[in-house]
């Protein structure tokens, strides 16, 4: 099977857990994962917590939205949660959402954590919150996950430095997925893996414009 034709047939879903809309950085920083994901041609699609039923994704009572999202996650090879950090931790919105699924909802899944914070003191936010909560469910977590302050940011759009660390996270997520697709399907992984955007990165120019749309 070719590389395309691997990637065509998987489907990645962006959890926004940012109360505050699509300003968020967080939010921000998930549209260009998910772009990325879209770009090397996987289906993509986004599930805004903000957006669902409180009731529901509490637990004490049913709702479709809330069905179709944990149905979609279900779907998915590839989960990128974004989050922002509150008092050394993700959001609330994530806890509950994963509440809501089986226990090894993310078995043969790759997840991708990025988390925006307001300084320095939460980078381990990563490691001793996103990743453990992932990990749990049973996901491949990538190696490179992303975490963001706001000087990674210029009037609202991330800098290059930091759509690259998106770019390579990313690239990990494609790797990890296809090797895990051939070993469930007993199939040979595809050449050309390394660079599934055909070049590491795009030109900074390029890369600013194509955010800039997507926003």
């Amino acid at each position: 099977m070719s590389l395309i034709s691997q990637l065509s047939s998987l489907r990645a879903v962006g959890i926004a857990a940012s109360p505050n809309g699509e300003s968020s950085r967080s939010r921000v920083l998930l549209a260009a994962a998910v772009a990325s994901l879209r770009d090397v041609g996987l289906k993509t699609q986004v599930v805004d917590l903000a957006q669902l039923p409180a009731e529901a994704l509490l637990g004490r009572a049913a709702a479709p939205a809330v069905a179709r999202a944990v149905a979609d996650v279900a779907a998915a090879h590839v989960v990128v949660v974004a989050t922002p950090v509150y008092r050394a931790s993700y959001a609330g919105l994530l806890k509950v959402f994963f509440d809501l699924l089986d226990e090894d909802a993310l078995a043969d899944k790759v997840a991708v954590p990025i988390a925006a914070g307001g300084g320095a003191g939460h980078l381990l936010a990563i490691d001793h919150g996103l990743r453990p909560l992932l990990s749990s469910l049973g996901a491949t977590v990538v190696p490179g996950g992303v975490y963001a302050t706001p000087s990674g940011f210029v009037d609202g759009i991330p800098s290059e430095a930091l759509l690259q660390r998106i770019d390579r996270a990313v690239m990990e997520a494609v790797s990890l997925t296809a090797a895990t697709v051939a070993r469930i399907e007993n199939q040979p992984i595809s050449h050309g893996l390394a660079h599934p955007f055909g070049h590491p990165f795009a030109h900074p120019s390029e890369r600013q414009v194509r955010h800039a749309r997507a926003s």
